[in-house]
């Protein structure tokens, strides 16, 4: 039997880079939360990137303070915020210490641990359609990987000991789709938003690729 590939968590020097660079290079990669023994893992099907001071839908736009720090900081680290009062997104700052930047996740393929996402998520599976209620966008993905401020905002995403962080394999990826970001207001015509096209678990518009 062939050995399977170790899962290596990215370095920080992967994250020290424009966020353009960072989103489209997270596709495929997996997401992590280690619960004890249990694991849950997501690959990454859909990011957005956002592009620091200059960018207006960027909360690091309101310059470094209290809140933004994070995105000021080191690169690799979780920033986390509540949105609509009601879920939390969880985002990876990038570029850099001192120039800010982030990839936010919105979708992810659940691998590993679904179980335990369906039920921190009030999902009852019944079929392949129920899976995509797990992880397909940005607040799903965070409540089902049990992602909080309080519990995550600053965690070291590079490091398996924080317990939440992102990792890699074998998986390369293909039909790498660039679209308008979505959700948002302020520039929402920049093309910042990458996809596996065709993937399930892509929120919004799928965006299937053409044969």
């Amino acid at each position: 039997m062939t050995p399977r590939p170790p899962i290596l968590p990215l370095p920080r020097a992967f994250f020290a880079r424009s966020p353009r660079r960072v989103a489209r290079e997270l596709l495929g990669k997996l997401l992590i939360r280690d619960l004890g023994e249990l694991r849950l893992a997501g690959r990454i099907v859909e990011v957005e990137a956002y592009l620091g001071e200059s960018d207006p839908a960027a909360h690091a736009a309101a310059g470094n303070t209290a809140r933004t720090s994070i995105l000021f900081g080191p690169p690799g680290y979780a920033y986390v915020y509540f949105i609509y009062g009601n879920h939390y997104c969880l985002n990876v700052s990038c570029e850099p210490e001192g120039k800010a930047g982030s990839v936010l996740f919105r979708a992810l393929e659940p691998l590993q641990g679904i179980e335990e996402m369906a039920r921190a998520r009030d999902v009852k599976l019944g079929g392949s359609r129920d899976l995509p209620r797990l992880t397909s966008g940005p607040g799903r993905l965070a409540q089902a990987f049990g992602i909080t401020r309080a519990r995550d905002n600053g965690a070291d995403l590079t490091s398996p000991g924080s317990g939440l962080w992102i990792a890699e394999d074998d998986f390369r990826p293909k039909n790498i789709r660039i679209t308008p970001r979505i959700g948002i207001t302020l520039a929402a015509e920049q093309p910042l938003r990458y996809i596996l096209a065709g993937n399930a678990f892509v929120s919004g518009r799928k965006y299937r690729p053409k044969n």
